[in-house]
Formats: C-alpha cells, structure tokens, sequence
C-alpha cells in the first residue's frame, strides 16, 4: 500500500502550540510530535484506558526532548500565583500553557466540567476578566473567563504535570535539520518500545502486544464504560495520525523498513474508526490483533 502523508485536522494541541510559538523558524509539527517519543509503543492505563502511545508516557515526559532534538530550549514554571505570573510573562510575549482540564474550558461546546482530557493553548493576553488563547482544538483568538482557566489549568483531573504550568522564553541554539532532529530520538524510540525502566503505572496497565490484545478483549465485551467514546473522539484520530507522521519522519530519518511498519500501524489503528462508530465490534478486535506484534517488528527495524 502506498503511503500518503496526512495534512488536515486532529487533537495535536501540544505539537500545535509549540508550532505556533516558535513561528517561521519550528520544524513541522509532524517532526515535534514525532521527536517527544510518543508514537513509539501503546498502552492500556489501569486495566481501562487506552493510548496509541509509549507504555508509561506522557505528554510532558517528551517535551524537553522534543525541543533539545529541533535545537531549542524554554523555560518551564509552574506554581505561585498562577494569574499574575501568567499576566507578566504574557506582557513579554505569547506563552505555552498546560496541561488543561478541557473540560472546564466553555468555549469548546458541549464542555460543563471536568472530563479527565488534557490540552495546551497559546496565551495572547490577560487581564482581570478574560484570557485571551490561540486554542489548537480549531479556536483561535477565544476569550475564556478567567475563573474557568484558572480552574482547567489547575489541572486537578488530569494524571500528569503540575498546576499552573507554563513555558516562555523559547530561545533558538541550534540548527538541526528535521532527519537529524528524528534520528537523535531513535535509541529513546527503541527504549520506549523495548519498555525499558519502571514507570510507576496504576495495576492492570499493559503495553504493546499485550495492552492490543486485551483492548481487543474488551471491544468483544462489548467496549463499555465509556472506551468506545474515548476512541472515536481522541485516541483513534491521534494515534493514526501519530503513526502516518512516524512513517513520515522515519522515511525522512533514512529508517525505510521502519517507515513501513509505522505506516501499517497507522492503517491498522485508523481502520478502527469506522467500526467502532457502525459497533461492528468483532472488525475493530481483530484489526487490534493484527497491530499487536508490530511493536516488536518497529523495534527490531530500528535496532
């Protein structure tokens, strides 16, 4: 099957927001989301919550990395009084917020509270009444109350980060071409999907091959509490569109065999869609067996 680069919408709010802030001068955002590690692996959190993304990651694990791999650095606060920090610094430029309870953030329809979804917009400007965002979710220049994000950005539902966080002062130190800033990351993307280290997940959690399989178990059972929601409107859409950017970007990296692995898991994860949408249950249960022993051909390519 011939591969075809993905260009259109999709929940990519951090990769967006860090495009947004390094302007004319940031790598596509294919090449951030790709850099952080996350593509490389799947995960099935407590026993319940599905991710096509590396066993024990999390958004905020990769960002460093992300930024060192494309040649640049920030400056990451979280804490104090969050309002007036965020007023200074945005007087000084725009600012990367997050994570944020999505939840808590009106302008999104259909948001009354909290949902457990994290995300990260651009700030423009505050002042007593309102702050003003670039929101990569499709909203730019939204004016959000100022009491409803400092609530999302308390950030209390969501499992990873600190309150308040921000990051400024994003500064250029090197000039590295997008293959080299992918090939740098590929021993981390080899221990992601080798599961190297301990992180500290909830029991029942699982990854790769295993974390495929029992989602696979749990869709035949009928994909209840809330996991068919959670596909259809996040982890199918992000996680598709993170492997078709890892085919990218490896292809890129001089990695053709691995590029083609990622393109497989890319096809595989976005043939979900539809059947879990229509509940052709058994469809979307053997697509995921089918996906569980990639992860180990990925690694192997790229050893």
């Amino acid at each position: 099957m011939r591969h075809l680069p993905y260009v259109g919408n999709g929940p990519y709010c951090y990769a967006n927001s860090f495009a947004m802030l390094l302007g004319d001068r940031s790598p596509s955002t294919a090449v951030i989301e790709v850099a952080t590690g996350g593509p490389f692996g799947m995960q099935l959190v407590g026993g319940n919550l599905v991710f096509f993304d590396a066993y024990g990651w999390d958004p905020e694990q990769g960002f460093d990395q992300a930024l060192a791999a494309i040649g640049w650095t920030s400056a990451t606060s979280s804490g104090g009084d969050p309002l007036a920090r965020l007023a200074a610094a945005a007087g000084k430029g725009p600012v990367w917020a997050g994570p944020l309870e999505m939840g808590h953030l009106r302008h999104h329809p259909e948001m009354t509270g909290p949902i457990g979804a994290d995300h990260f917009v651009v700030v423009l400007d505050v002042n007593d009444e309102r702050v003003l965002v670039h929101d990569p979710h499709g909203y730019p220049y939204a004016e959000v109350p100022v009491e409803d994000f400092l609530l999302a950005w308390r950030a209390e539902t969501v499992s990873y980060g600190q309150p308040y966080t921000m990051r400024t002062d994003f500064v250029k130190v090197a000039d590295v071409a997008d293959a080299d800033a992918i090939r740098s990351t590929i021993p981390a993307a080899i221990a992601w999907l080798a599961m190297e280290g301990d992180p500290k997940m909830p029991p029942g959690s699982l990854g790769n091959g295993e974390a495929a399989e029992r989602v696979a178990q749990l869709i035949e059972a009928g994909a209840g509490d809330g996991l068919r929601e959670h596909l259809i409107y996040f982890a199918i859409r992000v996680g598709a569109r993170r492997l078709s950017d890892t085919a990218d970007c490896l292809r890129l990296a001089g990695f053709p065999e691995a590029a083609r692995i990622a393109t497989t898991q890319a096809r595989l994860v976005g043939s979900l869609q539809h059947p879990m949408v229509t509940r052709d249950l058994g469809k979307a249960a053997a697509a995921l067996r089918e996906l569980a022993p990639t992860y180990d051909k990925l690694r192997s390519a790229l050893t």
